[in-house]
């Protein structure tokens, strides 16, 4: 996956005329502070350089998360149209181009993000996005009403109680569907089932990608996770001093609405393993189940079906 192109030629004018070397350095003290999950009272991206290595390195891996957790909600909900978006942690408007991407209906948004450097360059760049009316805030309104809210890569940098506010805060700003994402760690998706045993509390209905509302049924060192590939530009490989063109983001995600979904049948929550006329799937079951299906060509039209489908697919 790849940026949308006006988003890219975006990052490409702001990152031109720095240096590999600054960019680099930028990025990797970036990525130890994520990596740590420091929660130290500064900003993750502080300053403009921050903000730059972001772009560089960290943009297109959050937007392909981001953006492959909505076509999940979408294939689920096909009839589901955003005309309005809140993004909570909105950096510098990931979120508003993938939903823009997903839904073109999306007509306007309200971004709130606390760090004025990565403000500056998503307000920069919004105008392209094919959103017509677009909000910049420091922090979310006391109230209203949005089909779609978002809150990407956020709960790692709060504490328990934070994290437990904020949610219920942007559920009750939440008219239609409310979409978490986090990375794909142990700890991301610790996080993820906590946020989801307290929005189903609230009376939210599950969308993805679960296909059922019973308790997770992974046990522990398994954890449900995806992953998306990312395609690396120039600036992404100087950042991160890589030299293979791609890498794979892992995230784990939670998509919840005020009325219910059709669910499908289950869910590929694992690669899956192809061998000479069979396929073995790791799928989570409606009834709340999970666990290893082994389907062969004798299986016929199912067998066709099912040698498709990719890790997080849902199987209708």
């Amino acid at each position: 996956m790849e940026l949308p192109r006006a988003l890219r030629q975006a990052v490409d004018a702001a990152l031109e005329g720095v240096a590999a070397r600054d960019l680099a350095a930028a990025s990797d003290r970036l990525s130890q502070r994520y990596r740590a999950e420091l929660r130290d009272g500064r900003l993750h991206v502080g300053d403009g350089m921050a903000a730059r290595a972001y772009l560089a390195a960290r943009l297109p891996a959050t937007y392909a998360a981001i953006r492959a957790a909505m076509d999940a909600v979408a294939a689920v909900r096909p009839d589901f149209s955003p005309r309005q978006l809140l993004d909570f942690g909105a950096g510098p408007g990931t979120a508003l181009w993938a939903a823009h991407d997903c839904w073109p209906d999306l007509q306007a948004a309200v971004l709130i993000e606390t760090s004025p450097a990565m403000r500056k360059f998503g307000a920069e760049f919004a105008p392209q996005s094919g959103v017509a009316a677009i909000d910049w805030r420091e922090a979310a309104p006391a109230s209203g009403a949005n089909d779609l809210v978002t809150l990407a890569y956020v709960l790692d940098e709060l504490d328990d109680p934070q994290r437990a506010a904020l949610v219920r805060q942007l559920w009750s700003l939440t008219a239609d569907t409310l979409l978490i994402v986090e990375p794909g760690t142990p700890a991301g998706y610790r996080r993820i089932l906590d946020v989801r045993d307290l929005l189903l509390q609230q009376g939210a209905q599950m969308v993805a990608p679960c296909p059922h509302a019973q308790a997770c049924p992974l046990i522990a060192p398994d954890w449900c996770h995806f992953s998306r590939r990312v395609a690396r530009s120039r600036a992404h490989l100087q950042a991160k001093g890589a030299e293979v063109p791609w890498e794979d983001e892992k995230f784990s995600y939670l998509a919840v609405a005020r009325n219910s979904a059709t669910l499908p049948a289950s869910r590929v929550i694992g690669p899956p393993r192809a061998g000479s006329g069979k396929v073995e799937l790791k799928l989570c079951e409606q009834n709340g189940a999970a666990g290893s299906v082994l389907v062969t060509r004798r299986s016929g039209d199912r067998y066709k079906k099912v040698r498709r489908l990719s890790w997080g697919d849902a199987v209708f």
